[in-house]
């Protein structure tokens, strides 16, 4: 009798779920499915060659410096996020007026990603703020923003775009963990060192886990900040969703960009699974 009221309740859920199974299924899986016929096929006239698409896609060295650039990003990036997020949750958490600091570290995020990265051009330009300063004390001007200083330019605006949600995220693990069991750490002599590491640290795996995965997906995904800063340079410092966007919107090379499209799905998808896999081993020792 329970089981069968259970299945009515979630039948009668199914109503208000419908229209957003829907959009995913128009807007997301139709799409990409098409990519991946496309993938297997001309553009022009559809006929199947194969996966002569996907080794056009290998062979291509604006795509393989796409995949360098854009491996380099994450794994600067990822690190860097969850260490600096971190330590600051911690800081953060020994702190009075925590609402307050919690308010002011979503800020970033009401910023529009083409406002943040024109302040962003607007200090690092060749005529910007910082060359002022530099050339002011007696320093030759560095070109930020055409030379290999614009990787470090786009990780830093990455970084301050997406730390305030990160710091979120990680205070609201480090508040989960329980008084109780830090208060009597204390009192048996553990000094912060000894409560950061054996109790505060081991109870947010969960939240680690999750924010890694977030942490990877955006900063593999990075277009609109690689687009603003460096997309007057895209020979040097093109990243994967710039060269999609180049090649699949401006010249129109559908299949190919079809098949590269399908294969940075699949790198993301074998990530995850790896990342879950090793969180399921971890969990079990």
């Amino acid at each position: 009798m329970t089981n069968k009221v259970f299945s009515r309740r979630k039948l009668g859920y199914l109503p208000f779920l419908l229209p957003s199974l829907a959009g995913v299924m128009v807007f997301t899986f139709l799409p990409f499915a098409d990519s991946v016929r496309r993938s297997f096929c001309t553009a022009v006239t559809g006929d199947f060659v194969g996966v002569n698409n996907y080794k056009a896609v290998f062979s291509n060295e604006a795509f393989r410096l796409a995949v360098k650039n854009t491996v380099k990003f994450v794994g600067v990036c990822l690190p860097l996020l969850i260490s600096v997020s971190f330590l600051a949750a911690y800081a953060l958490s020994r702190l009075k007026y925590i609402r307050l600091i919690k308010s002011v570290l979503l800020f970033p995020l009401a910023v529009p990603t083409a406002a943040l990265v024109l302040v962003w051009q607007i200090l690092f330009s060749d005529s910007g703020y910082i060359n002022n300063i530099l050339t002011s004390h007696g320093h030759s001007a560095v070109s930020f923003l055409s030379s290999s200083a614009s990787f470090w330019v786009l990780v830093g605006s990455y970084i301050w775009k997406n730390l305030g949600y990160t710091v979120l995220l990680w205070l609201t693990g480090i508040m989960s963990v329980s008084t109780a069991v830090i208060d009597a750490a204390k009192v048996d002599g553990a000094n912060d060192r000894q409560i950061l590491f054996r109790i505060i640290l081991p109870e947010l795996k969960p939240t680690l886990y999750t924010i890694t995965i977030i942490s990877f997906l955006n900063s593999f995904k990075v277009f609109r900040e690689a687009y603003l800063v460096a997309g007057a340079y895209p020979d040097r410092h093109i990243y994967l969703l710039q060269h999609l966007f180049n090649n699949w919107f401006v010249n129109m090379d559908l299949d190919k960009m079809a098949a590269a499209a399908v294969m940075v799905f699949a790198v993301i998808l074998g990530a995850i699974i790896l990342l879950r896999k090793a969180w399921d081993k971890e969990e079990q020792t």
